[in-house]
């Protein structure tokens, strides 16, 4: 398991959802590069999803999200 310090929060945005939660990132790593690097599958912890407008869906401890639904991912909340 990732250390806190490797532990990025973003917020992820598809045409459907919105996710927040951690990523795994190394200090001082940017996430386009995170996302350059990824493969087909993006794993998210503490992960909560949301519709784009409206209601919570969710919370999972963990789930895989598709890269290619990533339309916006940023650091953050």
């Amino acid at each position: 398991m990732a250390d806190d310090a490797s532990k990025t929060m973003v917020t992820i945005l598809t045409a459907t959802y919105r996710i927040k939660g951690y990523i795994d990132l190394l200090p001082g790593a940017r996430v386009t590069d995170f996302m350059t690097e990824a493969k087909s599958f993006i794993a998210v912890t503490d992960a909560e999803v949301w519709e784009i407008v409206g209601r919570q869906v969710f919370t999972a401890p963990f789930i895989d999200v598709n890269r290619d639904h990533v339309q916006i991912i940023a650091p953050g909340a």
